[in-house]
C-alpha cells in the first residue's frame, strides 16, 4: 500500500506540545517528529522532555510516526543568544532561539526529502505565533523545495486539548520554557529565588 500523504517534519519541544499538533497533522501528513532543542537546560531536563516526547509518540502512533533527535549542543544556543541573557521572556533572545531551532529543522527537512516543516512552538499561549510563522516562512524561502506549514496550535482550544491529552497519558509538564534564562525568570516569578 502506497502512502500518498505529504512528508512533514514537525519540530517538537516537549511531549505536551506534540499532542495537539500530532492529533491535527497526522490524518493529513506523513509526520516525522524532530526533537531539536539545544536551549533546554539543565541536561536532565532535556533528557526528560526528549524521553516524554518519544514515549508519547510511540505510545499513540507506534511506528507510524518516526522520532528523530537532533544534536544536543547547548553551546550552540548560548553562542546564538550571547548578549541577550537578560532579555525578558518573549524578547529578542527568544526570537533567536526560535530561528536557531527552525533553521535546523529546515536544514534537516531539506537534506532528508521532506516537503513541509512545522513546529509545535505555536501551541504555547506564551509564544508569538505570528513571529514564529514569519521565521518559518523566511526559512522556507532560504531552503529550496521546502514549504513551511504555518500554524497556531493554541487556537480552537488547542492548548486546553493539550492539557487534557497530557493528563490522560501522564506526561511531564514543565514549568518554564526551557533555557536557563527562562528557568531563572520563571523561578523569580513564582517566588522561588
Amino acid at each position: 500500500m502506497q502512502n500518498d500523504r505529504k512528508k512533514l517534519l514537525l519540530h517538537v519541544c516537549c511531549g505536551p506540545c506534540s499532542t495537539t499538533a500530532l492529533e491535527r497533522l497526522y490524518p493529513e501528513y506523513d509526520v516525522t517528529v524532530f526533537f531539536y532543542n539545544p536551549n533546554i537546560a539543565p541536561q536532565p531536563e532535556y533528557i526528560l522532555r526528549r524521553d516524554e516526547s518519544k514515549r508519547y509518540t510511540r505510545e499513540v502512533f507506534g511506528t507510524e510516526v518516526l522520532f528523530v533527535e537532533g544534536d544536543f549542543h547547548p553551546d550552540v544556543f548560548l553562542k546564538t543568544v550571547k548578549g541577550l541573557e537578560d532579555e525578558p521572556e518573549g524578547g529578542r533572545r527568544c526570537e533567536r532561539c526560535f530561528r536557531l531551532r527552525l533553521e535546523e529543522t529546515a536544514r534537516y527537512a531539506q537534506e532528508n526529502g521532506f516537503t513541509y516543516f512545522c513546529t509545535t512552538l505555536t501551541l504555547s499561549p506564551h509564544k508569538n505565533a505570528i513571529l514564529i510563522n514569519r521565521i518559518g516562512e523566511e526559512l522556507a524561502h532560504k531552503y529550496d523545495g521546502l514549504t513551511y506549514l504555518p500554524s497556531d496550535f493554541k487556537k480552537r482550544n488547542g492548548f486546553g486539548r493539550s492539557v487534557e491529552i497530557s493528563k490522560k497519558h501522564e506526561l511531564y509538564r514543565q514549568h518554564y520554557c526551557g533555557c536557563v534564562f527562562s528557568m531563572k525568570q520563571s523561578a523569580t516569578y513564582r517566588g522561588n529565588v
